[in-house]
């Protein structure tokens, strides 16, 4: 069987895949819910869902540095992976011995996508089809904001970076009716404090993850922006594209309701 991943990149299955290393945390939650769990040996140290279960799976490093001979232990038929989230040196190593199938994600659109592909390379269509229409239903009951507010969403302190375009984070908040404030710089920009002060956001988001944002940082965000509304969020809940997005448009509703009912 031949498939095409999200990057274009061709690979061989000569039978659905018994032995599957994910190399993508989201990706990983996602196999479990298709019911792949006796088929995944493999999985990064990032891969925290579903809990009890990773937990009994070999793993093979970060997302970001493999243990090859981990992987080449485990002899798997198939690899998971993400373009943005795993480093190309190390895809092309993996890719010169094993079949790896790669997700390029940037809307609703290519997450749903992903998922209908997962479940033909692994044989749960049916399954994957449930997933798909569970999250597109909710999202399809998402009222954003009607009068778009300008926001800034943060993943990192020390130095701040934010999210900027062309990534999923940056879809969820235009669904909500939240206009990103540094749409206009590369996809994850440093930011500095004077640059936040200029950009003059109604809403700082200050994402759970990666950096832990917790309660304690608001201050700080509150000292420069005195004006906006600040909120710590479930950074899963806005960058986690697969079987999680059936969670997330229930949150961004409550979300969207707490930044009207602030700013009313």
């Amino acid at each position: 069987m031949d498939f095409s991943d999200q990057t274009g990149y061709r690979i061989t299955l000569p039978s659905l895949p018994q032995r599957i290393v994910s190399l993508v945390p989201s990706q990983t939650e996602l196999l479990f819910d298709l019911g792949l769990a006796d088929r995944i040996v493999g999985v990064t140290k990032f891969c925290i869902h579903p809990e009890e279960k990773v937990k009994q799976k070999t793993v093979i490093g970060g997302t970001k540095n493999f243990h090859f001979d981990t992987i080449d232990a485990l002899h798997p038929d198939m690899i998971i992976a993400n373009k943005e989230e795993n480093y190309k040196e190390g895809i092309e190593q993996l890719q010169a011995k094993y079949p790896v199938w790669m997700s390029d994600i940037y809307t609703l659109e290519d997450a749903l996508d992903m998922m209908r592909q997962v479940g033909s390379l692994t044989g749960t269509e049916a399954r994957a089809q449930e997933l798909i229409q569970g999250i597109s239903t909710s999202f399809e009951h998402l009222q954003p904001l009607q009068q778009s507010i300008k926001a800034a969403y943060f993943i990192w302190r020390k130095p701040y970076m934010a999210v900027g375009s062309h990534n999923f984070i940056h879809h969820l908040l235009q669904r909500c009716g939240f206009a990103n404030a540094f749409a206009e710089l590369t996809r994850y920009p440093e930011i500095t404090p004077e640059q936040l002060q200029l950009a003059h956001p109604q809403l700082i988001l200050l994402s759970s993850e990666p950096y832990p944002f917790i309660e304690k940082h608001l201050a700080e965000f509150q000292e420069l922006c005195p004006q906006a509304s600040i909120k710590v969020v479930d950074g899963e809940l806005f960058s986690w594209y697969g079987s999680r997005l059936l969670h997330t448009p229930a949150y961004l509703q409550k979300l969207v309701e707490e930044v009207k009912n602030s700013l009313t």
